[in-house]
């Protein structure tokens, strides 16, 4: 038999990136003359920056100056922003003591998302840890995945899971042949979740950690 594995967003699963993502949003928004509240910008959280610039029509030859400008903000400050879900390592903790492989697997670039990761002292947990490079445009959640499933010498991809919040992490799991659990503290919503097709949804850590261990 061989290990079971588990790939983790990071965006709303690991960590709650409301404050770093949403301000780099409106100081990116405010480059294209364009005012916006943060606090109406949480659809950042999850799907590559370019697909979030597209609601506010921004060109797409003017796309890499809209993610730059969001970097402006977040390269200096929003990644420190980011704020580890209360419990979250416990979790990971007994998830790993239980024999179970992580990899982290997500969209954010994988420079930034290494840093927050060994910030909040969570990169231990990791067996393996995927992003996006730097020019998101490169990669969807669907080729981070295909990376760490290959990177992890998955053969059998009944054996692993991908934990997520958002219909990117689903639909982006799918396409390597992998079932996701929704978790619902992050940014998506149960009928998100459900329309995405995941295999499954937990309501809490707990729950999250019955179903990974079973």
């Amino acid at each position: 038999m061989g290990r079971y594995f588990a790939l983790f967003d990071l965006d709303g699963t690991l960590t709650d990136p409301r404050e770093g993502i949403t301000r780099s949003a409106a100081h990116a928004l405010r480059h294209f003359g364009i005012e916006a509240d943060p606090e109406e910008l949480t659809f950042f959280i999850g799907p590559p920056l370019y697909e979030s610039f597209e609601r506010f029509a921004i060109p797409e030859e003017r796309m890499e100056e809209a993610v730059a400008a969001f970097r402006e903000y977040f390269e200096p400050l929003g990644w420190l922003e980011n704020v580890p879900y209360p419990g979250i390592g416990e979790t990971l903790e007994r998830l790993r003591k239980a024999g179970i492989s992580l990899i982290l697997a997500t969209s954010k670039p994988e420079e930034f998302a290494v840093r927050i990761m060994e910030r909040f002292d969570l990169a231990k947990y990791f067996t393996l840890m995927c992003g996006a490079p730097m020019d998101e445009r490169r990669a969807g959640k669907a080729e981070v995945v295909a990376r760490a499933v290959k990177e992890a010498h998955i053969t059998d991809t009944s054996r692993a899971l991908m934990v997520g919040d958002r219909r990117h992490d689903v639909e982006g799991a799918r396409a390597s042949g992998l079932d996701t659990v929704g978790v619902l503290w992050g940014y998506g919503t149960r009928a998100e979740l459900e329309a995405a097709g995941a295999w499954v949804l937990a309501e809490d850590q707990k729950e999250l950690e019955k179903i990974l261990l079973d």
